[in-house]
């Protein structure tokens, strides 16, 4: 690695010339290496007219007396020194410089909540294996793709309880989504509105600019405390956006095996308004979903759309190189000005 050319007599070295060290250079003034291709250009045609004007004599010589003087090629090498000489102050022109970019991400993030039913009918089979683990997939891949984003979760069937807290550690949240059954909750029954007013209590004390919560449900409100329309009124109120998402077919569904082994089927019902109505009280959007790729597609929408602005910072540390190559310059310049100026000079041409 190449020491800066301040320091001392560092430009002596010969790895300023090496190959892999212009590799590593990136050029202020990248046009000026495009003159490299002209220097040897401009010498071969001042010696093509000195040849041509310069006063010779004709020397009758017999072709045994003619040798070839090998020591008659040293006269070229003050234009070779001098063309040296032209081709590295190119090259300071150029300013030869390496970067150290240092790139600082940050943002302020997004918290948010994701309310997922697990009452019994989340056990229908019209998603594969069934409602609850299609959506724990999504619930997994979407965590999987955020940045900095704080996130918790709650479950609910006919009571809701808070499964994690807004936490960044996405590898808690893998682990809790897994652990995620039909069992964790002995109540039955569908109790929305108490699972958006436990949402927004773990929620009220975000100082986050954006607060999201979704809700996945496959049923009618038919339990809890709390009206649905009143919990997305209070969420509202803390500034939380809401978006709903309704899960599954309306009508004959699979739900299991008979005894014989043989498929059974239910009459399945969804409060479609009520979920709609909840959205629209919370500034978000509903979704109705009757597939596996449907509800995946619509967590890559929500995805886009809840995307926090990632800033960045960058550091640049730039540290020039030409000073070595202009030393270099300089030093061949005067070795060229003594061949030029002195006795060798003669002796080269002769």
């Amino acid at each position: 690695m190449l020491e800066s050319t301040g320091d001392g007599l560092s430009w002596l070295s010969l790895k300023w010339f090496f190959p892999s060290t212009f590799q590593n250079y990136s050029w202020e003034n990248p046009n000026w290496l495009y003159l490299l291709w002209l220097i040897p250009l401009f010498f071969i045609v001042r010696w093509l007219i000195g040849l041509r004007f310069n006063q010779t004599y004709d020397v009758a010589l017999e072709q045994k007396h003619l040798k070839i003087n090998r020591t008659a090629l040293l006269r070229f090498v003050p234009e070779v020194i001098m063309a040296l000489s032209i081709a590295l102050i190119t090259i300071a022109l150029a300013r030869p410089q390496k970067n150290n970019e240092e790139v600082e991400q940050w943002t302020e993030g997004i918290d948010i909540m994701l309310v997922l039913d697990i009452s019994t009918s989340m056990e229908i089979e019209d998603f594969k294996p069934n409602r609850l683990e299609a959506a724990k997939t999504v619930a997994h891949e979407f965590i999987s793709g955020r940045f900095q984003d704080r996130i918790g979760m709650v479950v609910f069937s006919g009571e809701a309880f808070s499964l994690s807290p807004l936490t960044t550690d996405y590898d808690l949240l893998y682990n809790y989504i897994d652990e995620i059954d039909f069992n964790m909750i002995d109540k039955g029954g569908t109790a929305i509105g108490s699972a958006l007013a436990v949402a927004t209590n773990r929620m009220r004390d975000s100082d986050s600019k954006s607060k999201v919560m979704i809700l996945m449900s496959d049923g009618d409100n038919n339990m809890g405390n709390i009206d649905p329309l009143t919990a997305a009124k209070l969420a509202h109120a803390y500034g939380i956006r809401i978006y709903t998402i309704g899960i599954g077919k309306e009508g004959r569904v699979p739900f299991g095996k008979t005894f014989f082994g043989t498929t059974r089927y239910v009459e399945n019902t969804l409060d479609e308004t009520t979920l709609r109505e909840i959205a629209k009280i919370g500034e978000g959007r509903f979704f109705r979903v009757s597939n596996n790729q449907a509800l995946q597609e619509v967590f890559a929408s929500i995805d886009k759309m809840e995307k926090a602005e990632i800033k960045e910072t960058r550091f640049k540390d730039t540290t020039d190189f030409y000073t070595a190559y202009l030393h270099w310059a300089v030093v061949l310049f005067l070795f060229w000005l003594l061949l030029k100026s002195s006795f060798i000079n003669n002796l080269l041409q002769d």
